[in-house]
C-alpha cells in the first residue's frame, strides 16, 4: 500500500517534471515546436522533399525554394512551428562576432560562378550577408567577397558563408601607404600605375572603386597615417616613409604617370622635357622643404641643395652630402716633366629655377659631378700645370686659382650653375723635387743666418767698445771726483795744520809766561834760564817748523809719485790744490798720525860752571815732559 503510494506521488510529480526538462524535445517531436535562444540562430537542413519539390540544381549545394539540403534561410531567436522533426535537423548556431580593430572576411560556398578574369565576388544587397537567400537570388558570386563586415555582431548562416577574422590595416605616422588593387580594369598601354579615381573611401569600398573603372594593379593614390578597412583580398599596402626635403635643398620631381605636357623649358634648352605639375616629365616647379606624401613607384624626388655646395678633390677628405666621395687628390704633370698632387675644392650653387633644369639634364647631383665637375676641373688643372714647371706653379698659387675660378665658372654656366669659387689646397711636389728645394732654403736661411750673426757680432763688439768707453768715463768721473776729494782733504789738512801750529806757538807762549813768572820769582837764576829756555823753545819751534817744511815737500814729491802711477786724476788734485797747501795738509797728516816731537827730549846748553848747568838740564827736561802731556791733550 505505502509503496504504491509512494510510486504513484512519485509519477505525480516526477513527469511534470521531466516534461518540464524535456520540454523542447517533447515539443520538437510531438508538435514540431522550435524554440530559438536570444544568442544564437538556427541552420536549418531539410532531410527530404514533399511531393511536387524539385531537387537542387547542380553545383549548388544551398537551397532557396524548399529543396532538401541545406536551407538558406535561417531561423532568428524565437519559436516556429511546423519544424517536424522526422523532416528538419535544426543547428543552433552562436552569432558571429567581428572584435573592434579587426574585420570580417568573407568566403561564400554557393553562388553564381566569378566573372573569367575574376577573383571576387561583387557585394549583392544582402544585409551584411545576414539574408543568405538574398545573396543567392540577388545573384551573389561564389567565394572571395569584395564586401567585408566591420566589427559588431552578425547572423551568418556558415553553411553558405565562410568568415576570416584579420586586422584592420593602419598606416603610422610620417608614413604612406602605397596601395596595388589585386581586382580590376587592365591598365592602359604605357601606363604603370591606375588613375585616380573618384570617391571610393580611401579604397574601403571596393565595389564603388570597381563600378567607377578603377584599375587593377599600382595606384597613383595613396593613403596617409590612420586605420582603415580594406579588404586584403582587394587590396595590398605597402609602408613608405614621407618624402622629407631638408631646409636648404629643393626637390626636383620626376614623374613616371600621367599625360605628356607641354614643355616649359623653352626654345634654348633641348636636353629634356620641363611640364607642369601632374604630367609626366620633370616638373617645372620643385617642392620645398618639407614632407610630402610622395609616392615613390610612380614619382622620384630629387633633392638639389640650394645652398653654396663645396665639392673636394682630394683622397682624405669628402662633405656630408657624400657627393665628393668618389672625388680624389688631382696628379698632373709640368711642363719639366715632374708628376705632383693638389687638391682643390670646388664652391657652386644651384638656384631654385634652374634645379628642374639641372636634372633634367643630368638626372642627379651625382651625375653632375661624375659629368661635368670631375672632367672640367681635372682637365682645366692638368692642361694649366703643363704650361708651367713645378716652382713656378708653387709660385704662382694666387693667379692660377683666381684664373681657374673664371674659367669654371663660364662653363658652369653653361649646365644653369653658378660657380662661386675655385680654392686650391695642398700642393705635394716630387720628393725629389722637394728635397733639391729644400737644400735651397735651407742654404738661404744658413746665409741669412751667418749674416745675422755678423751683424750681431757687429753690434756686440760695438757694445763692447762703448761699454769699454763708458768704463773709462766712469774711472775719469771718478778721478775727477778724486781729484775734489783731494783738494777737499787738502784744504782741511791744512788748516787743521795751521790750527795745530797755532795751537802749539799759543801753548809755547803760554809756557814762555809761566816760566818767565817763574823766573821772575827764583831771582835772576830764574830770569836767565826762563830767557834761555825761550830761546831754546823759539830754536825748536824754528826747527820744527823747518822740519814740517821738508816733510811737507818730501810728502808732496810721494803724492806727485803717486799720482802718477794712479793715473791723471793726481796730477790733477796736485795742480788744484797747489804744492804748499798739499805740503802743510801732508805736514799736518805727518804730525798727526806718526806722533812727531816738537821738543827733544834732553837739552843741554852752555855756559855757567858744571853744578848750574846739570840743574839747567833737568829743568829743559821736566818742562819738555810737561809740553809733551799738554801736546797729547
Amino acid at each position: 500500500m505505502e509503496s504504491s503510494t509512494l510510486i504513484r506521488w512519485g509519477l505525480i510529480i516526477g513527469i511534470p517534471l521531466l516534461c518540464l526538462l524535456l520540454y523542447r524535445l517533447i515539443l520538437r517531436v510531438f508538435f514540431g515546436v522550435v524554440i530559438v535562444p536570444e544568442d544564437k540562430i538556427g541552420l536549418v537542413t531539410k532531410k527530404f522533399v514533399l511531393v511536387g519539390k524539385q531537387s537542387l540544381p547542380e553545383g549548388r549545394i544551398i537551397a532557396t525554394n524548399g529543396e532538401a539540403g541545406f536551407q538558406a534561410q535561417t531561423l532568428a531567436p524565437g519559436v516556429y512551428f511546423w519544424k517536424w522533426y522526422w523532416q528538419y535537423d535544426i543547428t543552433f548556431q552562436p552569432f558571429t562576432i567581428v572584435p573592434t580593430g579587426k574585420i570580417g572576411l568573407v568566403l561564400a560556398r554557393d553562388g553564381a560562378e566569378l566573372d573569367t578574369g575574376a577573383i571576387l565576388g561583387r557585394k549583392v544587397p544582402c544585409d551584411s550577408y545576414q539574408d543568405a537567400e538574398a545573396f543567392l537570388k540577388n545573384g551573389g558570386r561564389k567565394g572571395r567577397q569584395t564586401g567585408i563586415i566591420t566589427p559588431g555582431s552578425y547572423r551568418i548562416n556558415t553553411f553558405l558563408f565562410d568568415i576570416e577574422i584579420t586586422d584592420m590595416i593602419s598606416v603610422p605616422d610620417n608614413a604612406v601607404g602605397i596601395v596595388t588593387t589585386l581586382e580590376g580594369k587592365p591598365l592602359e598601354e604605357g601606363q604603370i600605375a591606375g588613375k585616380i579615381i573618384g570617391d571610393h573611401n580611401k579604397f574601403q569600398d571596393a565595389d564603388l572603386f570597381l563600378n567607377s573603372g578603377g584599375y587593377k594593379g599600382l595606384q597613383e593614390q595613396v593613403i596617409l597615417a590612420g586605420s582603415y578597412f580594406l579588404n586584403p583580398w582587394f587590396v595590398k599596402v605597402d609602408m613608405v616613409k614621407m618624402t622629407e626635403i631638408p631646409i636648404g635643398h629643393v626637390g626636383v620631381v620626376i614623374s613616371y604617370v600621367g599625360n605628356d605636357g607641354v614643355d616649359l623649358s623653352g626654345v634654348e634648352f633641348k636636353h629634356g622635357n620641363i611640364v607642369a605639375k601632374g604630367s609626366k616629365g620633370v616638373w617645372a616647379e620643385p617642392l620645398g622643404p618639407g614632407k610630402y606624401p610622395i609616392n615613390p613607384y610612380i614619382l622620384k624626388v630629387e633633392l638639389v641643395p640650394t645652398t653654396n655646395l663645396v665639392l673636394n678633390w682630394a683622397s682624405a677628405r669628402s662633405e656630408a652630402h657624400q657627393l665628393d666621395k668618389n672625388l680624389s687628390t688631382i696628379t698632373v704633370r709640368s711642363k719639366d716633366g715632374f708628376p705632383f698632387n693638389l687638391d682643390v675644392a670646388q664652391i657652386i650653387h644651384i638656384p631654385t629655377t634652374e634645379a628642374p633644369k639641372v636634372i633634367a639634364r643630368f638626372g642627379n647631383m651625382v651625375n653632375l659631378v661624375s659629368q661635368v665637375l670631375e672632367p672640367t676641373i681635372g682637365n682645366y688643372f692638368r692642361n694649366s700645370a703643363q704650361d708651367s714647371d713645378v716652382i713656378a706653379f708653387l709660385g704662382t698659387r694666387k693667379e692660377r686659382q683666381e684664373s681657374a675660378k673664371e674659367h669654371i665658372g663660364k662653363v658652369l654656366e653653361q649646365y644653369n650653375v653658378f660657380g662661386v669659387d675655385t680654392l686650391i689646397g695642398d700642393i705635394v711636389p716630387p720628393e725629389s723635387l722637394m728635397k733639391t728645394l729644400t737644400d735651397r732654403k735651407l742654404a738661404e736661411e744658413q746665409k741669412v743666418t751667418y749674416e745675422t750673426q755678423r751683424k750681431a757680432q757687429e753690434t756686440r763688439q760695438s757694445l763692447e767698445r762703448e761699454t769699454a768707453i763708458a768704463e773709462i768715463q766712469k774711472e775719469i768721473v771718478k778721478a775727477d771726483q778724486g781729484v775734489l776729494i783731494a783738494e777737499r782733504i787738502a784744504d782741511a789738512s791744512v788748516k787743521k795744520a795751521t790750527g795745530d801750529a797755532n795751537s802749539v806757538r799759543l801753548q809755547a807762549n803760554a809756557e814762555a809766561d809761566r816760566l818767565k813768572l817763574l823766573a821772575s820769582g827764583e831771582a835772576e837764576k830764574t830770569r836767565l834760564l826762563a830767557k834761555a829756555e825761550a830761546e831754546k823753545i823759539e830754536w825748536l819751534a824754528k826747527a820744527d817748523a823747518e822740519k814740517i817744511s821738508l816733510t811737507g815737500n818730501a810728502e808732496a814729491e810721494k803724492t806727485l809719485a803717486i799720482g802718477k802711477s794712479s793715473a791723471e786724476s793726481y796730477k790733477l788734485a796736485v795742480e788744484a790744490m797747489g804744492g804748499d797747501n798739499f805740503t802743510q795738509l801732508k805736514v799736518m797728516e805727518a804730525i798727526g798720525a806718526q806722533h812727531i816731537r816738537i821738543m827733544p827730549d834732553v837739552l843741554i846748553g852752555g855756559g855757567g860752571d858744571n853744578a848750574n848747568g846739570s840743574i839747567n838740564g833737568l829743568l829743559g827736561l821736566q818742562l819738555l815732559e810737561q809740553l809733551r802731556k799738554k801736546t797729547k791733550e
